[in-house]
């Protein structure tokens, strides 16, 4: 069976994207208004955004689990340009991951481990697992060289 980690990340991403939809995730009233964090410009122009990034929290908490929200604030955030100066880094905005977060713990997917933040439950690792799965063998059948690494 495949991991996150044998599959391309926007693959993987996108795919996790049209599972969530399906699922009982509610999106709050002010997701088409609010901007990702203080180095943006603009709210972001797709309209299932929101989506995106629960699925990229998932694969991201997969990967570096037990991980916090002020270290995905940071992961998330990017360098915003002051003045004359250099750029400098802001954090992506906590409500948005907060949220998040909270609609996956919901579905089951994640746990809380006191002291360290969230990591994967057995749930949200099976999922993964089985949509990798899903991505390798499609990405085999495109390039039957691929075949060694499933």
């Amino acid at each position: 069976m495949a991991k996150a980690y044998d599959v391309p990340a926007d693959l993987l991403i996108s795919k996790l994207t049209e599972t969530l939809k399906n699922e009982d995730i509610v999106q709050p009233s002010w997701i088409p208004f609010v901007k990702t964090g203080a180095h943006a410009v603009k709210p972001p122009q797709q309209s299932d955004w929101y989506y995106t990034r629960c699925a990229s929290l998932l694969r991201k908490i997969y990967l570096h689990g037990p991980i916090g929200i002020n270290d995905l604030r940071s992961m998330y955030g990017s360098t915003k340009p002051v003045g004359y100066g250099g750029a400098h880094h802001r954090d992506a905005g906590g409500a948005i991951i907060r949220t998040a977060i909270h609609s996956l713990e919901k579905l089951g997917y994640l746990d809380k481990v006191e002291g360290k933040g969230r990591t994967i439950s057995h749930e949200g690792m099976k999922k993964l697992d089985r949509l990798s799965t899903e991505i390798l063998n499609e990405l085999i059948a495109k390039n039957p060289n691929l075949k060694k690494y499933s």
